[in-house]
């Protein structure tokens, strides 16, 4: 985790950039997309997902803007089933199964404008569980948005891993590790 968050100050630092937005200026986001997830160390599948909501960005200079937002997240896992040959049993097959999770993220997160419209985004995010299988997972997600978007005509287009830090569940090491994909429009305020 260090090494990401050294690596992309670093290339944060290095690079003379230009924003979208006038310095001071706030914008609304509304945005949708697809998620892709899956829980760590739990020998699972990737599931998709739906994921939107909204996002308000405020422009602090020319290259750095902060920006916050609520959006819900189809988060879990999957496992396809499998088939087994016992000599008594026969063959007996395990059904697929799913974990279907819902969150309401709030990613409060740094973008800074390496070129005109493309921004480097890295913060944090808690979650909020709001609906669960016949599951216990714990109410609080905590992950660490690290990203890209391009703008244009107003237009973003934003590709985000969310690298999950705490645990789903109480009595496992698993985590969340989602890919998000989104297209959104920005209106200024």
């Amino acid at each position: 985790m260090k090494k990401v968050i050294l690596m992309a100050a670093l290339m944060l630092s290095s690079v003379a950039a230009f924003a979208q937005n006038a310095v001071g200026s706030i914008s609304i986001q509304p945005k949708a997309g697809l998620s892709i997830a899956n829980l760590t160390d739990a020998n699972a599948d990737a599931k998709l997902g739906l994921v939107f909501g909204a996002e308000a960005e405020y422009q602090v200079t020319d290259i750095f803007s902060l920006s916050g937002g609520l959006l819900y997240s189809m988060q879990g896992a999957k496992w396809e089933g499998t088939n087994i040959t016992l000599p008594i049993f026969g063959n007996i097959s395990t059904g697929d199964a799913k974990l279907n999770l819902g969150y309401i993220n709030v990613p409060i997160i740094a973008n800074v404008y390496v070129v005109k419209g493309l921004a480097v985004k890295l913060g944090v995010q808690p979650g909020f569980c709001v609906s669960k299988d016949n599951t216990k997972p714990n109410a609080v997600d905590v992950s660490i948005p690290v990203g890209l978007s391009y703008e244009y005509q107003n237009f973003v287009l934003d590709t985000r891993y969310n690298w999950g830090v705490s645990k789903v569940f109480k009595n496992s090491d698993s985590k969340n590790s989602v890919f998000q994909i989104t297209v959104g429009y920005k209106f200024g305020i």
